[in-house]
């Protein structure tokens, strides 16, 4: 069984005002088990936290950094933490 984690990413690019944070909360309950939330960000990014499985969380920031995102990802950037817990499933902030 794979060890539950909490993924931080801040993602940049023109990710804002294309459905990002929609497409990302899809992939997240297509993906199944993670909780979080995305959220657009003052300076253009957007934020994404997901706590869950590993293997879960992985599988989102795959998905992150593939061309499969709308709009256009110039970069991730992750860090890796424990979970907190709080999050009733993942919402779009």
């Amino acid at each position: 069984m794979s060890e539950d984690v909490r993924l931080v990413a801040w993602v940049r690019g023109r990710v804002q005002g294309v459905g990002f944070r929609w497409f990302t909360r899809a992939k997240a309950l297509e993906i199944g088990g993670l909780s979080g939330f995305a959220l657009n960000l003052a300076d253009g990014r957007v934020q994404v936290v997901a706590e869950g499985s590993r293997d879960g969380c992985e599988g989102l920031l795959d998905w992150l950094q593939g061309d499969d995102t709308p709009g256009r990802v110039e970069g991730v950037t992750e860090i890796w933490d424990t979970p907190r817990g709080g999050y009733d499933g993942f919402a779009i902030r």
